[in-house]
């Protein structure tokens, strides 16, 4: 900081604000010369930050910027006094209230028995156990299983969002006429319920998907009965990226 100077008669001589000016200019300079340098901030971060700076160096109200890159611009510009955690964006706002949309038709239509619902960063999960839908073994629908996935079509036509039918199995070795492997088995009973969709309901065949996966993702140890029937199991997963329009 530039030294004081006085007067000839030993008093100031008025000019000693010219010391800090100068000092907070060249900041004020270095700051936008490091924006500029910054790439990776676009230009709607940049005016955001700057417009945030100048609030804070011309003492007006307002929150501070320094928590703005932290969350990566999901939240809004914001003092230290803010409650970042409770901040919530418009997509995760949307996964949530369908998540629970999907959640309250299946309990009231009584289907909480023959699955489960989950969610994880691809989309909404109904696990329903092999045995509402097939005999062991097999990949044709039992009877009974209609009504389960009658109620699940009703579902499916109100959803835009692509879906995936994935079929699971234990660890139980199969060699039949029919599958020669749990690959086999596990992909002809995604298929199956995709074929009921698509040909039975006539849904839009560009909206589902197929896949099988064996034994190799389960969702428990294959130690016990109870984990193996776990493990056999079809799931329909609900994608949060929407389908194309037709």
């Amino acid at each position: 900081m530039a030294r004081k100077k006085k007067s000839d008669d030993g008093g100031l001589r008025g000019d000693e604000w010219l010391g800090t000016y100068s000092d907070c200019v060249t900041l004020l300079l270095t700051f936008f010369i490091l924006l500029y340098s910054m790439s990776s901030l676009d230009a709607q971060k940049v005016q955001s930050i700057s417009q945030a700076f100048v609030t804070v160096m011309t003492g007006q109200s307002g929150d501070t910027f320094l928590q703005y890159n932290e969350y990566n611009g999901k939240v809004p510009i914001i003092g230290g006094e803010s409650d970042v955690d409770g901040v919530v964006d418009a997509e995760s706002l949307g996964k949530e209230t369908m998540y629970q949309d999907v959640k309250k038709y299946v309990e009231q239509n009584n289907l909480s028995q023959a699955m489960d619902i989950k969610s994880d960063e691809r989309g909404i999960i109904l696990e329903l156990k092999d045995n509402i839908l097939f005999e062991s073994a097999k990949a044709d629908l039992i009877p009974e299983s209609k009504g389960v996935l009658e109620k699940l079509n009703t579902l499916m036509e109100s959803i835009p969002n692509d879906i995936l039918i994935e079929g699971h199995t234990d660890n139980v070795p199969i060699s039949n006429s029919r599958y020669a492997s749990n690959w086999e088995l596990s992909t002809a009973r995604a298929v199956t319920v995709v074929r009921y969709f698509v040909e039975t309901k006539h849904q839009k065949p560009t909206k589902f998907s197929a896949a099988g996966y064996g034994e190799f993702r389960p969702i428990a140890d294959n130690n016990t009965e109870e984990n193996k029937a776990k493990n056999r199991r079809v799931s329909i997963l609900i994608e949060y990226s929407k389908g194309e329009e037709s």
